[in-house]
């Protein structure tokens, strides 16, 4: 396989991990919905408005048009929110090709029902190559190239190679994975609990009750992700305790300054 991958979804997270991409040696499409938005990444070879004065390098590319995005690589890493998920894959499956494969940093379920997003995949995009990205990650961090580490679980090794060669770096190390299922639960939930620390943060509660909270919150990810079939020790990694901290201790989470609001009383 060559050096090539399409990453739909030009927001920080997508826009990162292009630039971690290209950055890496890897020939790099970054395709968004937005004409505007793009033509103004195009334009000024950065997002200035998720990502200021990180500049692109020369093997990262742009496109609004979303069947070059789709023909430039076999490879598509998806970072879009986890509510527009579905409708991108009902939008790029007319695209794809016999070999193409699919990989996703999105956190979060279905909103429709609930599902898993391998599991969407699935319904809507028939088999296939598949693998989820995720872990402690701020965009802005990964984008200046500041030390991160990640999970990477993938339903076959050798897709789980071939991202691991396009993304892997000194500062930027993959721990791979096949619980596809326990990277994806960890990711979504640590979302809630990372409220839930900002609400008691902003209600003056204290570091007693944001310890407890992360802890007894961890324990809970745990016992769902075992019944909906994900394995214990991914919990405990990067994709569950590790994003976990992160998440509800950092006020660069939107998730934990979305809870602060609320325990001080905004709307």
């Amino acid at each position: 396989m060559d050096k090539r991958l399409t990453v739909l979804g030009a927001g920080s997270w997508g826009s990162a991990l292009a630039l971690q991409a290209a950055s890496n040696g890897c020939q790099t499409m970054l395709w968004g919905h937005d004409p505007i938005h793009m033509q103004n990444l195009a334009r000024e070879r950065s997002n200035q408005r998720y990502l200021p004065d990180i500049p692109f390098p020369d093997p990262l590319q742009t496109s609004d048009d979303l069947e070059t995005a789709i023909n430039f690589s076999e490879t598509i890493l998806i970072v879009v929110p986890s509510h527009a998920f579905k409708s991108t894959l009902v939008n790029i499956k007319p695209f794809l090709s016999a070999n193409s494969q699919i990989a996703w940093a999105t956190k979060g379920f279905n909103p429709e029902d609930g599902c898993l997003l391998d599991q969407l995949v699935e319904q809507v995009l028939g088999p296939l190559p598949k693998a989820v990205l995720s872990g402690p990650t701020f965009a802005r961090e990964v984008a200046l190239g500041l030390p991160t580490a990640v999970t990477l679980a993938a339903d076959t090794e050798t897709f789980s190679r071939h991202l691991t060669q396009l993304l892997h770096s000194a500062s930027f190390r993959i721990y791979t994975s096949n619980d596809i299922i326990g990277v994806e639960i960890g990711g979504a939930v640590k979302n809630v609990l990372a409220i839930a620390a900002g609400i008691a943060d902003g209600l003056g509660f204290g570091a007693n009750t944001r310890a407890a909270l992360i802890t007894r919150g961890l324990n809970e990810m745990i016992r769902l992700g075992l019944k909906l079939g994900g394995q214990p020790d991914t919990f405990m990694g990067l994709a569950g305790l590790g994003d976990l901290v992160l998440t509800c201790t950092d006020d660069q989470s939107r998730n934990r300054r979305l809870g602060l609001a609320q325990g001080q009383g905004m709307s």
